[in-house]
């Protein structure tokens, strides 16, 4: 009896399942699925810990909306994200607008979502000149001419660093564009590290104004951590919402997963918790002003 039509059948199909095989095997990540662990940073903008601590049960939501398992990353600061971005640490991120224009440089990334801000209603958010509530100064241009001492946040923060010094500087501050370790007329500068850390700065008389997050601002007066009314704003901007991302290398049906889950996100608590009413897409062109006045300001690499 003749076996050589079983043969032929049996090779064929071996090379079918290898096929298969390798096919699933570089579709998981690349294409068409999420990594088994999703690797998720989280810029610092209160304490790194309390950070973490507080975004536990959005990693609680998408292992269930993703059907995976979530790791949440907080670094020190907010290049530590960028650098967890660069070197494959992590999948996606949370990020202000400067630290994602400026992460562009180093790793390729898709804006994926932004947060509808529960205080504007919109997809921007406020970055805001705070004082003392009993400071004299009235305008940004009265505090720079004051000459006083001044806090911005992480040095890639967008409304704690990037609007901030747009504001002081057309109130007739100049930066340093390196550094920003002066910016005369003003006495002093100094980098807090976070919102949390400006805002106690101005409310403790180490410096005379602040540039802060104004919901964030909100956020620490609601929990009792700044004394409600102690800190007055005297000068806003609107900014672009904080765009989470994702490496572009995780592939369009990774990224559409994640985004789905985003903007499938109805419990109140959970958008309470990440001062959202809801969630709209992104783009990259959405940043476009972050990038042009980044650039300008000798944060960014012209292109």
């Amino acid at each position: 009896m003749s076996h050589g039509p079983i043969r032929t059948t049996m090779a064929g199909l071996l090379l079918i399942l290898a096929g298969c095989s390798a096919g699933d095997a570089g579709a998981e990540p690349a294409d068409t699925g999420l990594p088994q662990i999703v690797r998720v940073g989280l810029i610092p903008n209160i304490a790194p810990q309390e950070q973490k601590a507080k975004y536990g049960p959005l990693a609680g939501y998408l292992e269930t909306a993703l059907d995976r398992e979530v790791e949440l990353f907080v670094a020190s600061d907010y290049a530590g994200v960028v650098a967890a971005l660069a070197s494959e640490q992590i999948d996606v991120a949370y990020l202000g607008g400067l630290t994602y224009v400026q992460a562009e440089e180093q790793v390729d990334l898709t804006p994926l979502v932004t947060e509808i801000d529960a205080l504007t209603g919109t997809p921007q958010y406020d970055s805001a000149i705070v004082v003392a509530a009993d400071s004299p100064v009235q305008s940004t241009d009265e505090l720079v001419a004051g000459g006083g001492g001044f806090a911005f946040g992480d040095p890639a923060s967008t409304s704690g660093s990037l609007y901030p010094r747009i504001m002081i500087t057309d109130a007739g501050a100049t930066c340093d564009p390196l550094t920003l370790t002066s910016c005369p007329p003003l006495e002093s500068v100094v980098f807090t590290g976070g919102h949390d850390a400006t805002a106690q700065a101005v409310l403790g008389g180490t410096v005379e104004g602040g540039g802060v997050e104004l919901r964030i601002l909100r956020r620490l007066e609601s929990e009792g951590k700044v004394p409600e009314g102690a800190l007055r704003t005297i000068e806003t901007r609107r900014v672009q919402g904080y765009p989470w991302v994702g490496r572009t290398a995780l592939g369009a049906g990774a990224l559409g997963q994640v985004t789905q889950a985003f903007l499938d996100i109805e419990d109140p608590e959970l958008l309470d918790l990440l001062r959202a009413t809801d969630y709209v897409q992104v783009a990259p062109e959405d940043y476009d002003e972050i990038r042009t006045t980044a650039t300008e300001l000798g944060l960014l690499t012209p292109a």
